[in-house]
């Protein structure tokens, strides 16, 4: 008979079938019971093992690990049991899916768990065989070793939390009550930072900013050591919202499916960068601005099909209201001179409404009976050209005039549309393969100033995703959870259950999939 387990990967319910396996004839190997193959001593390393999982994202907890001094029939037959379940969490992943997490991919047909679960019923070392499943995720090894310094920082108390108005920007140079508890901060980070600087000393020292310096670079902020509230914010993150985020990082990278061999656009969002990929071939890599707290960029999976050549904007209703509505209130004569038109429904016709003459004052954001539209242009919110990717989030990618957001390290400022870096080097590359379209009758359009668009031929696959800790040559790299997503994951973890092997006949596991 073939081993069947039901598991629920992402919004559908798949169905894996397994090879055969013959170790897992009559049932008894898959449950592990006395008659496996490890000696007593073997299965106490692997309960030893098993109470080590904090170091793999696990919690020991979630498994039912036995406690040494059980009886030794008992011990065998829990200690197999809870390495059961940590396998299949281990090889498959403990959170199979999260609403509106489009982004997380699992492909269970990409572990053989059949056959994993019959090596672990016969190995005279089963302790191995979960040792090399929890080493199995790419970077398995380097997140790992990161998340045992940051433990290492939570068993000694953690960081301290910093103190004061933190709204109020701290200069290099200037004296401040809050400088010992910054020197403090860093130090718990990392002691070389801020090694032989006097600990009491207020002063904002070249010291203190070549440290504040390095520590802003490595947590991808705009390194200019001046501590504002942004940087605040992430001296003053716990390290157990570190510990999680790796452990989140962990999870995520397991029953990763092969990477596709298409020609593909991802938007890593908390990193803020684009990659245009061939295989594992990185053609393109630029900046991105991404949507803001309260305007998140949701996650998708889409196909970018045409550009739009000097696109106008319709603004979005709430875009009007909160942003657009206090600016015209200010100069509402500046805001035609950039193009914005104002717009309203009379005797059901649209019509133009000149802005100077309307008393802004009248409306707030909860009432504002107008529509704005931005004339096509250099001063246009969208930029010289738009790129098309249909969804119901109504999300593209677009030129911006505001290229000096780009400098910035932390780099959520939309309304939860992408705005490009490069806008044309990107044109280049997707125009590729449409017939009758280069750069030099972009260009000419362009120039012409005339709204006009372009249907891709080669649609592109394009990936918005929500990947917080990425390893670069070994190198573990973290951005701030900027919207709070990471920890999603992390609750759902320790809601979670493991795959249970529910019943087991004749060699058939069937696992109710239940989450």
């Amino acid at each position: 008979m073939r081993a069947l387990i039901a598991l629920p990967f992402l919004a559908v319910s798949a169905v894996l079938v397994l090879p055969p396996a013959p170790a897992l004839a009559q049932g008894s190997a898959v449950m592990a019971s006395e008659t496996g193959a490890a000696s007593a001593a073997a299965i106490a390393r692997l309960a030893e093992r098993l109470a080590r999982l904090e170091e793999d994202g696990l919690d020991p907890r979630w498994y039912g690990v036995p406690a040494a001094g059980a009886d030794p029939a008992r011990y065998r037959t829990e200690a197999l049991r809870a390495a059961q379940l940590v396998l299949s969490d281990l090889l498959l992943g403990r959170v199979s899916s999260l609403r509106g997490r489009v982004d997380l991919r699992r492909d269970p047909s990409s572990v053989n768990l059949g056959a994993w679960m019959a090596e672990l019923a016969t190995a005279s070392e089963p302790a191995q065989v979960i040792e090399r499943a929890a080493n199995l995720p790419e970077g398995a090894a380097a997140i790992k070793a990161e998340l045992a310094r940051y433990r290492a920082v939570a068993a000694a108390g953690g960081w301290p939390r910093i103190t004061g108005d933190l709204r109020r920007t701290l200069e290099p140079g200037t004296t401040d009550a809050r400088v010992p508890q910054l020197r403090a901060r860093l130090a718990a980070h990392d002691p070389a930072l801020v090694a032989g600087a006097e600990a009491n000393n207020p002063l904002y020292d070249d010291r203190l900013l070549a440290a504040v310096r390095l520590f802003q670079q490595s947590e991808g902020l705009e390194p200019d050591g001046r501590v504002g509230p942004i940087t605040w914010e992430v001296l003053n993150t716990p390290v157990e919202s570190k510990i999680a985020q790796l452990r989140v990082a962990l999870d995520m990278r397991r029953a990763q499916p092969a990477a596709s061999t298409e020609r593909r656009i991802e938007v890593n969002v908390p990193h803020f960068r684009l990659h245009l990929l061939e295989g594992s071939r990185v053609v393109q890599e630029m900046a991105v601005i991404v949507g803001r707290r309260d305007r998140q960029t949701p996650m998708l999976n889409v196909r970018m099909t045409s550009v739009t050549f000097n696109p106008s904007w319709g603004a979005p209703e709430r875009n009007a209201r909160e942003d657009l509505l206090p600016r015209f209130r200010r100069d509402p004569a500046g805001m035609q001179a950039a193009g914005y038109r104002l717009f309203q429904r009379v005797d059901g016709e649209v019509v133009q409404v000149d802005a100077t003459q309307v008393d802004f004052s009248a409306y707030n954001r909860n009432h504002f009976p107008y529509f704005v539209r931005q004339d096509a242009g250099d001063r246009n919110a969208l930029g010289r050209m738009r790129f098309n990717m249909p969804n119901s989030e109504d999300i593209f990618m677009h030129d911006t005039p505001d290229r000096h957001l780009f400098s910035r390290g932390q780099r959520a400022f939309s309304s939860g549309c992408i705005r490009l870096e490069r806008p044309m080097e990107l044109l280049s590359e997707v125009l590729s393969g449409t017939a009758g379209w280069d750069r030099a009758r972009a260009d000419r359009v362009l120039a012409s100033r005339a709204t006009a668009g372009a249907s891709l031929t080669r649609t592109i696959p394009v990936r918005l995703h929500y990947t917080t800790t990425i390893v670069d040559g070994g190198r573990v790299i973290m951005r701030p959870d900027i919207y709070g997503l990471d920890a999603q994951y992390a609750q759902a973890m320790e809601r979670g259950a493991p795959q249970r092997l529910a019943s087991v006949e004749g060699g058939a596991v069937r696992g109710t999939g239940a989450r």
